[in-house]
């Protein structure tokens, strides 16, 4: 691999200035050539510096993915640093059969689904009701991917919200919880708390609290609080009848598992039947990243376009643009699943990586970004590759109007960043302003755009549950290609535990009783803090 490594390296390098520009003018058909179609997608990767050399490298660099694909689907202990299979596509393909340890784990994932389908109809329909009527309002508590994937995909899905409102609590700091809660009627409200073992810290005192709330107004609070996790016995410490909670296996991780039991929040706000919809898109994902060729392959070509642009032209970030307001969840989704899966720093040997690990990943949907960071991605000094998503038909036909300048602008962006303005150019727009000598020149040189700055876009032909579920599931396999491609273990997370351990041992220094081994830096800071607080 360290070869192809090099001699990918080595191309970069003999590209030179080359411009994006130019690729286009020696190859009248490159805009088809490097644009792949499957499933109703449409990934254009032609606005980028990979050319049929560099495609052809970075195909090489992917020989290990079937394998290892494979491998995943078929049960084995992938994730070995934790010693579990990676079964998260088993939730949203419930027919056939999966072994895991000479098991077949399909019944008991069917089972929870269908259960997850009689509690979701019977608090849409009202036959679970509240103490006090009719289920109006559902909070889930849960945070990182108890909350991301849910809050997402209620948020992109609004036009298909036919049941309860549904609100989401994350953060254990108090004004999320209390926010949230303000308005709500107790007595018509069901509260899910989203932890696998039931002990997450955050989530159980955002609980306790709900919990507290609830019991001000009803005499049986723990009867309208469903459980997402597989602690039975401290769900039935809770009070939470067994009927109400739903579990899910160690082979799902927390950023996969919106597919589940964790998607029930999304499952009550949008019907089952839609629900099945946004698996069957996840499903039909899966199937193409397992049968076609990687030429072909939508999340092989997607990891491949962000290996080029962060492990080899060494562009640090990127950022995923939706130009569509209801996936503004999106990119802190992805950051979570990307940055969380890839962000190691040692192989899965457990030597130390050679090669950068994962991006930064950030973005906000478009038009607003234009108006916040696009500055810096046009005219600053560092190139952030940019990952544009579209859709083709927007949901208002009333409103047909906004979503053709909503994709005007998209196509725009990025035109924009590959072409840029040249000094000639803006000089020219100066002079027609009436600018000459010393201040014209001056004018002009603030108005000059490099160009040359790469982007994708993802041609959807409408956001829709289906739809959602392919773009999920399209970045979840892009995360896994990367991770095969880099040796490391896409899996774990072994980065979120050691902020969270210590926070238990600087607890005590906020209420001034001894915690010895803390810097100086915290220790004074929390001095200062108790101090403050009187």
């Amino acid at each position: 691999m360290s070869d192809i490594w090099n001699r990918l390296k080595d191309h970069r390098k003999s590209q030179g200035a080359q411009r994006i520009e130019a690729l286009f003018e020696a190859d009248p058909s490159r805009a088809s050539t490097f644009s792949t179609s499957a499933e109703g997608l449409v990934f254009d990767w032609s606005k980028t510096l990979i050319d049929a050399r560099a495609r052809d490298l970075l195909l090489e660099l992917a020989t290990p993915v079937p394998a290892r694909r494979e491998a995943m689907f078929s049960g084995e202990r992938i994730n070995e640093t934790e010693d579990r299979a990676v079964l998260h596509t088993a939730l949203r393909n419930l027919g056939g059969s999966v072994m895991v340890d000479g098991q077949d784990v399909m019944p008991e994932v069917r089972r929870t689904h269908e259960r997850m389908r009689g509690f979701a109809n019977a608090v849409r329909d009202g036959s679970f009701a509240g103490q006090g009527g009719r289920i109006t309002d559902v909070i889930n508590i849960g945070i990182g991917g108890s909350d991301l994937g849910p809050a997402m995909a209620v948020r992109a899905l609004a036009p298909w919200h036919d049941g309860p409102r549904v609100h989401f609590v994350s953060n254990v700091d108090g004004a999320d919880i209390a926010d949230t809660l303000k308005g709500l009627d107790p007595a018509t409200t069901l509260v899910i708390v989203a932890s696998k073992t039931f002990t997450t810290i955050e989530t159980m005192t955002n609980a306790r609290t709900a919990l507290d709330w609830m019991s001000k107004s009803v005499a049986q609070p723990a009867a309208q609080f469903a459980a997402l996790s597989s602690a039975v016995a401290r769900t039935a410490e809770w009070g939470i009848d067994e009927s109400r909670v739903f579990g899910f296996e160690d082979w799902v991780g927390g950023r996969y598992s919106v597919w589940g039991p964790i998607g029930l929040s999304l499952m009550i706000a949008i019907g089952p039947k839609q629900f099945d919809r946004f698996l069957a898109g996840g499903a039909a994902m899966d199937q193409h990243f397992r049968q076609a060729p990687l030429a072909e392959n939508l999340p092989v070509l997607l990891a491949l376009v962000g290996i080029w642009h962060h492990q080899i032209c060494g562009y640090g970030t990127r950022a995923v643009l939706p130009y569509d307001n209801r996936l503004a969840r999106l990119p802190a989704y992805l950051q979570q699943l990307e940055m969380e899966s890839n962000g190691k720093r040692v192989s899965m040997d457990g030597s130390d990586l050679t090669l950068p690990s994962g991006p930064v990943v950030w973005g906000e949907p478009g038009t607003n970004g234009q108006h916040a960071f696009y500055q810096l991605i046009h005219q600053g000094t560092a190139v952030v590759p940019c990952e544009f998503i579209i859709a083709a038909q927007g949901h208002e036909p009333e409103l047909a109007h906004h979503h053709l300048l909503l994709i005007a602008n998209c196509l725009a962006q990025s035109e924009a960043l590959m072409r840029g303005r040249s000094l000639d150019e803006a000089l020219e727009i100066m002079r027609a302003k009436g600018l000459t000598g010393a201040e014209l020149e001056r004018q002009a040189r603030h108005r000059v755009f490099p160009g040359n700055r790469p982007s994708t876009t993802l041609l959807i032909p409408e956001l829709s549950p289906y739809t959602l579920g392919q773009i999920v599931a399209l970045y979840e396999h892009r995360v896994f290609v990367e991770g095969v491609i880099l040796g490391i273990n896409s899996f774990d997370q072994w980065g979120v535990e050691l902020g969270k351990e210590l926070a238990l041992k600087v607890a005590p220094l906020l209420e001034g009783k001894p915690s010895p081994g803390h810097d100086p830096s915290t220790e004074h800071l929390a001095a200062l803090i108790r101090a403050a607080r009187g």
